[in-house]
This record gives C-alpha cells, structure tokens and sequence, in this order.
C-alpha cells in the first residue's frame, strides 16, 4: 500500500490562512474582516470548514480524497492527499468572478496514468516531505543514523522513493 503524504491539506490551509489576513492597507485603515455576531456585541471572523469527496483508488486500492478548502473572500483550493497535489485554484478576478488558476486533471485517472507518470509535468505536484537533498541518503537524529533510498544520485530528494512517482 502507497504512503500518501498529507502535507498538502496542511499547505493549503496555511495558504488559506494567509489569505484571509487583513492587507497592508487595511491594516494601516484598523479595518479587519469580521462579520456582526448574532448579539452584535461581538465581532466575529468568518471561516469555513474543510470539505472532502472521494477522488478515486489507486490501483493497489487505496481510497484518494479531494478536499476543498474555502477562504471568506471567494478563493478555492483543491488538494488530493495523493502526495498533496493541488488539482484547482479558484480565485476571484478584479470583477468577482472565480477563475482556476492552475493546471491539473478532472480525476484521480489523469495523475495516475502510465503516461503522466512517466513523462508528466507534475500538475499541482508538492515535493516531498521535506525540501532539497539529503546527503548520501543517510542522516542522524538523537545519536541514531537512519538511511533513506536514495533516488537522485547517491542522495535522497524530497523524500520520495522514486523521483518519478507521488
């Protein structure tokens, strides 16, 4: 069975997150975004929750989510927990109008497909779960040496076992 990082949710949330903060401007103006609490006494900041839907299975039969992530100003964040990728971005334009903003595929099929994985852009690819090479593919925490496949040289990159694979 695959080990699917699920890095990418947390990345996109941290995105949303930061998009829901005030601008410079507003900041400057003391404006925030905040809507009237049902007492109006209190302010309170709008957010909505995380959804997901099945995206597909794998071939060795582990169930990929989509999950959809929603900031109070219109943008739209699409995440499979299939290595984190990013299948859609929606944000609004100066007019209001939501615009996807990022290449990808409709269904689990398009990023798993013998073609794409051998010759694939990587469509909304996150890299692995951690950034750059890790020397020798060996490192050492708390006194104990742990060793990594090595998949770029002599070197582990990203954290994948195989640079041509989520």
């Amino acid at each position: 069975m695959m080990d699917f990082p699920r890095n990418g949710a947390l990345a996109g949330l941290l995105l949303l997150a930061a998009c829901n903060q005030p601008s410079a401007s507003e900041q400057a103006a003391g404006s925030a975004r905040t809507t009237a609490s049902p007492d109006s006494t209190q302010a309170a900041t709008t957010t909505a929750m995380p959804t997901s839907t099945s995206f597909g299975t794998t071939q060795d039969g582990t169930e990929v989510e989509l999950y959809t992530l929603t900031n109070a100003h219109g943008l739209k964040a699409t995440i499979t927990n299939y290595g984190g990728t990013l299948t859609s971005l929606l944000t609004p334009d100066k007019n209001g109008q939501l615009g996807d903003v990022v290449l990808g595929f409709d269904n689990l099929e398009g990023y798993t497909s013998d073609s794409y994985l051998k010759e694939g852009p990587y469509f909304g690819a996150l890299i692995g779960r951690y950034g750059n090479r890790i020397a020798k593919g060996k490192f050492t925490l708390d006194g104990k040496e742990y060793t990594l496949a090595q998949n770029n040289g002599a070197n582990t990159l990203h954290g994948v076992k195989r640079a041509s694979t989520r």
